[in-house]
């Protein structure tokens, strides 16, 4: 017999969508209907409760998140509150991640895609449905922003003056559209971004072979290295048993300035490294003196041969052979 997943009419939001497409993954309720509805007693029929029903009972799996008492966060170094997406994240994730991985990714791996899902998509679900402003809230945004998924998914719900009111057949948009974008996520997650922390390993491990100074980490291939950069540190700092992959030659000593990879035209890049990730700021921009000037200029005043460009914010630059690259990212450290 189909399992019958519950959660409220009328109006719906982006975490209970999301929320009921991650119950729908799992094998047990592949086939389960839901049912919209306030009604205590329909709800006690169901299998499964989000978001509605004043109950937080993963035992009877009743996941509401808008009673006075509920103040349940993903782990003790998160601060927001979950929402019903984040209450069935952090009950069935790790199942999650593992079925839309197709059973590729290890016991590691989810556990490191486990975090990295939350924080980079998840905890948005939850702090939007509890209000919790991503800024400070007395700084006026320079523009306006419609697009995200979350007015996606308000936009999905039917205009206060139409006559046809069809919130269940909505509703269903509504979950398509939260689902697509978290199976993308997590399949990128596991089939690209996770294999490039090997490489990435590989160079912060290795960067002392490169210079003496260890501030100058070679990628053997370009891959999405800035993230794991900055756990691997985090990690070598603060909780290095636990990170046995770190080569104990290259513990944490001091950050790396420069990451140095090969582009898709064979030339080679030189990338000052962010202060802290996504930032514009660098902990220490290609030299001043270097910026905006190109090929035989930058090599004559560089006195760097096979020069390209450095770029005039200073935060990257590009010569023709690796030695070069390296020979920048050297003279940039004393200079």
């Amino acid at each position: 017999m189909a399992k019958l997943i519950g959660t409220h009419n009328g109006s719906f939001h982006s975490d209970e969508a999301l929320a009921i497409y991650m119950i729908q993954l799992l094998p047990e309720y592949k086939a389960s209907s839901i049912i919209r509805t306030r009604d205590p007693n329909e709800l006690e029929k169901c299998d499964i409760v989000v978001d509605v029903g004043g109950v937080y009972d993963h035992d009877s799996k009743r996941y509401d998140h808008h009673q006075r008492s509920f103040n349940e966060t993903f782990s003790p170094d998160f601060k927001t509150r979950l929402s019903s997406a984040g209450l069935i994240y952090k009950h069935y994730g790790k199942r999650v991640i593992d079925i839309v991985a197709e059973g590729k990714a290890s016991p590691q791996d989810i556990d490191l895609l486990y975090i990295k899902l939350y924080k980079t998509l998840i905890e948005g679900f939850d702090g939007v449905d509890n209000g919790i402003e991503q800024y400070p809230a007395d700084i006026e945004p320079l523009y306006e922003n419609s697009t995200s998924i979350f007015n996606m998914v308000k936009g999905l719900n039917p205009w206060w003056n139409e006559s046809d009111q069809n919130y269940n057949q909505r509703f269903t948009k509504a979950m398509d559209l939260v689902g697509n974008c978290l199976v993308d996520k997590i399949k990128y997650y596991a089939h690209s971004w996770l294999p490039a922390r090997e490489i990435v390993l590989k160079a912060y491990n290795s960067r002392f072979d490169v210079d003496k100074s260890g501030l100058i980490m070679i990628l053997d291939q370009f891959c999405p290295w800035e993230s794991h950069l900055f756990d691997i540190e985090e990690l070598a700092e603060n909780d290095p048993e636990a990170f046995p992959e770190i080569n104990k030659n290259s513990a944490f000593t001091s950050k790396p300035l420069y990451i140095i990879f090969q582009d898709t035209n064979g030339s080679y890049r030189v990338r000052a490294i962010s202060k802290k990730q996504g930032s514009f700021e660098n902990r220490k921009p290609l030299p001043e003196q270097w910026r905006g000037y190109r090929d035989d200029d930058l090599s004559e005043r560089s006195k760097v041969k096979d020069c390209i460009f450095v770029h005039a914010s200073g935060f990257i630059g590009g010569n023709k052979t690796i030695d070069g690259a390296i020979e920048m990212a050297r003279l940039a450290i004393d200079m």
